[in-house]
């Protein structure tokens, strides 16, 4: 049924086919192919932990090790290590350190090594369950409030500062709180170890760090008598990492998205969108929300040209996604109000693109993003443009909403900032809980055909990409005004071709576990 702004639904159809055809390309270059940290993520979900004497990641010495290895998977060499020595994972992986032991090729063909291998995948796999288990009985004891969750920010370096702020957060009113990675950790091809009392621009994301802020927000989830979710970074050169830390540690929420790490990290396309589709299928099995990153293709392009290359990308991640077996609530697609406030009907064309958005994936939560780009010093300019950009959040139905700071163009935001947007978000959407659901737009007035509009070009759009191939797109700079190469930026010697012996158990069981269609023509 067409909505309040009559959008062209053959466009939204044609648009839909579009993506899924460029999301079967992209799985299926993806299919073919294995990544050095794909194989630690596989060893990080059998449980190994920490680092060696010298501080590298256990998973990125038994893999450097191994490399020769890479092209057939780790999991089956690494597990007939474990059945030979009796020993388990962790332990395991320290001998291959340590240079005690060397992993070898003969565990490809051994029935044995196979069936045991197969039983340490269906082990992995039950500690992803147990934390979904977990978040589903707090939420249905505890509930989470009402949408759009508001999600805040805390980003000290100091993991322990952080629980401090992030538990008065929670106590004026936030829902998600998402822990900022360290500037350029996204670069970095491995990840830290242990908790980290300092960083640049946020805090490291360790497995030690999630578990201190989930311990904390669910005793803070407790006295606040709803579940407060947690949000961190699956993106980077260690996105399959990342997602298996989450899975593991119970986060609720994390960033992925390969085109934002290409575009905005300058991560070789090759690496990222085959890391992805691994991580993906991991999110989709550990109930996480995926944030994607359209929201940054307005901080380099303009957002009243440009909206329809936030739509045409949303497509593409939504399909993606589907067919790596996440569920349309899981799928936190990204936007933001980023126009220039100066503007003429500014308010009228982002609340066009905003009830675009949320016609056009109604059962998608949306990650709605506050202006940034011309925010300036002037604080009370900003506070009344979030106080907009609150607004339309409420009017539209987003999913969640990430909390504007009127000081962010300064400064970090102090925690009292922090707790004066929320205070002001509240009250906004407060005054405007059900607005919303009272108006109605003008037939062939200015929002419809904004919406229309963008609709249109996105769809041209689309449908390019799908002809050309995403890697032609990129490189032509469809999105963001960016040019990024197949051959170029960071991490592409990570990437290797599988053979034809190739083995991933935990990965085969996690597809048969989630609604995975991969590049399947058999629909």
């Amino acid at each position: 049924m067409k909505g309040m702004l009559d959008l062209d639904l053959e466009q939204i159809l044609r648009c839909r086919k579009a993506a899924d055809l460029v999301a079967k390309s992209v799985l299926a270059f993806a299919g073919e192919r294995t990544t050095v940290s794909i194989e630690r993520a596989t060893l990080r979900l059998l449980g190994v932990e920490g680092a060696d004497d010298t501080g590298v990641p256990l998973v990125n010495r038994v893999v450097e090790k191994a490399i020769h290895l890479v092209p057939g998977g780790i999991m089956l060499p690494f597990a007939k290590a474990m059945m030979d020595t009796g020993s388990n994972a962790q332990e395991t992986a320290l001998a291959i350190s340590n240079g005690q032991i060397e992993l070898c090729e003969d565990a490809y063909q051994s029935k044995t090594v196979i069936d045991y291998a197969d039983h340490l995948a269906a082990e992995a796999v039950a500690r992803i369950h147990k934390t979904v288990s977990t978040r589903n009985e707090l939420l249905e004891r505890l509930g989470e409030g009402q949408r759009p969750l508001l999600y805040v920010i805390v980003a000290s370096g100091n993991i322990f500062e952080d629980v401090v702020s992030a538990k008065v957060c929670v106590d004026a009113g936030a829902q998600v709180i998402a822990v900022i990675r360290s500037t350029a950790q996204s670069l970095l091809d491995y990840v830290p170890e242990g908790t980290t009392t300092e960083g640049y621009g946020g805090t490291y994301a360790t497995q030690a760090n999630f578990r201190v802020m989930r311990q904390a927000l669910d005793e803070a989830s407790k006295e606040a008598g709803r579940y407060v979710r947690l949000c961190n970074y699956a993106s980077g050169l260690c996105m399959p990492e990342m997602a298996v830390l989450g899975a593991v540690e119970r986060l609720d929420m994390m960033l992925n998205d390969a085109l934002y790490g290409i575009l905005f990290r300058d991560i070789n396309m090759q690496r990222t969108l085959t890391d992805q589709a691994f991580s993906r299928l991991v999110s989709a099995a550990g109930g996480i929300i995926i944030n994607t990153g359209e929201d940054n293709y307005l901080t380099t392009a303009d957002a009243v040209e440009s909206a329809h290359t936030v739509l045409a990308s949303q497509f593409i991640n939504e399909a993606l996604a589907l067919r790596c077996g996440l569920k349309p609530w899981q799928i936190g697609l990204g936007h933001a109000m980023e126009m220039d406030p100066d503007t003429e009907d500014m308010l009228v064309l982002e609340l066009a693109q905003a009830k675009m958005a949320r016609e056009i994936f109604p059962d998608c939560p949306l990650k709605y993003m506050p202006p940034t780009k011309h925010m300036t010093g002037d604080i009370f300019k900003g506070h009344v443009q979030d106080a907009l950009f609150s607004l339309v959040s409420v009017m539209s139905d987003q999913g969640i909403h990430l909390l504007g700071m009127m000081t962010e163009a300064m400064h970090t935001p102090h925690i009292h900032d922090r707790v004066l947007a929320l205070q002001a978000t509240r009250m906004v959407m407060g005054a405007a809980r059900h607005l919303g659901d009272e108006i109605s737009f003008v037939p062939g007035g200015r929002i419809q055909k904004r919406a229309q509009e963008v609709l249109a070009k996105a769809t041209e759009l689309i449908c390019s990409v799908a002809d050309g191939g995403i890697f032609n797109a990129l490189e032509k700079g469809h999105f963001a005004d960016v040019s990024r190469g197949p051959e170029s930026g960071r991490g592409l010697e990570g990437v290797y071709v599988k053979a034809a012996w190739y083995s991933n158990p935990i990965e085969d069981l996690l597809k048969k576990q989630v609604e995975w269609r991969g590049a399947s023509n058999n629909e």
